[in-house]
């Protein structure tokens, strides 16, 4: 997908993109370009639009107005650049498959349902595996896992598929803040090889993690390194907000 001498644009280019649904404007003239390797954090309130846009990147949902391209390219022409990371969901954890089978589960939209899983396949598993640090659990039942092990496990099979972009949806809400701090040291190794969008409420703990930070509220109010200002914080969201520091790098109201 990328190309000698393009590395100046941008992997995801948004221009004045607006979004309408059930006759509501979610989305208002977004304009954002997010460079290759970057790792961009997405905030906002609730009803900010910050899930929509991800799917709209994602080719999900049409946009009304504007454009997205990726790597330059139109949405159905950059098929497998972008892959989505849920927040791991709560399921039956005696349902029996292993941890490298769920990995390989993102495989099955290049391979086909029916496709049996060859040698090529599983070290194309375990080698995501090994990347989340997580190549020593392949074999265990899925239930098994933490909660932060299993979020790397979703990350894995993300990977798996190669993808250049991974957009990922509050992977840390379900985690205490200490997973969820390696969590991000680990999202931030891997925006070394990958262009990374992150959606979270957990302003603080990934502030100090993230490369720049974008505030939306329906507009985007805010792109920028993640200091932020007591002004951009109040047009985000509306109210006023609990003075957060950290040493050295992160936002201070």
């Amino acid at each position: 997908m990328r190309s000698a001498g393009a590395s100046d644009v941008p992997a995801i280019a948004i221009r004045d993109l607006h979004v309408r649904l059930a006759g509501e404007d979610v989305l208002q003239g977004i304009s954002l370009d997010i460079p290759r390797g970057d790792f961009l954090g997405l905030i906002g309130p609730n009803g900010a639009g910050k899930s929509v846009l991800l799917r709209t990147i994602l080719g999900q949902i049409e946009p009304s107005h504007g454009d997205v391209r990726i790597f330059g390219q139109r949405l159905e022409d950059a098929r497998g650049v972008v892959s989505y990371v849920p927040q791991f969901a709560d399921f039956d954890r005696s349902f029996p498959i292993r941890v490298c089978e769920v990995v390989l589960m993102g495989l099955l939209k290049h391979r086909g349902i029916f496709h049996r899983w060859t040698r090529g396949d599983r070290e194309v598993a375990y080698n995501a595996l090994a990347k989340v640090d997580l190549a020593h659990l392949g074999e265990r039942q899925i239930g098994k896992l933490s909660g932060g092990e299993l979020q790397r496990v979703l990350i894995a099979r993300a990977l798996a598929v190669g993808s250049e972009i991974l957009l990922l949806d509050e992977p840390s809400a379900s985690l205490d803040t200490r997973v969820a701090g390696r969590l991000y040291e680990l999202l931030r190794e891997l925006s070394s090889s990958h262009t990374l969008v992150l959606v979270s409420h957990d302003i603080g703990v990934m502030s100090k993690h993230v490369r720049n930070l974008a505030c939306l509220n329906r507009r985007l109010i805010h792109h920028g390194p993640p200091e932020l200002t007591s002004e951009a914080l109040h047009l985000t969201y509306g109210h006023s907000v609990e003075e957060i520091s950290h040493h050295h790098e992160g936002i201070e109201t």
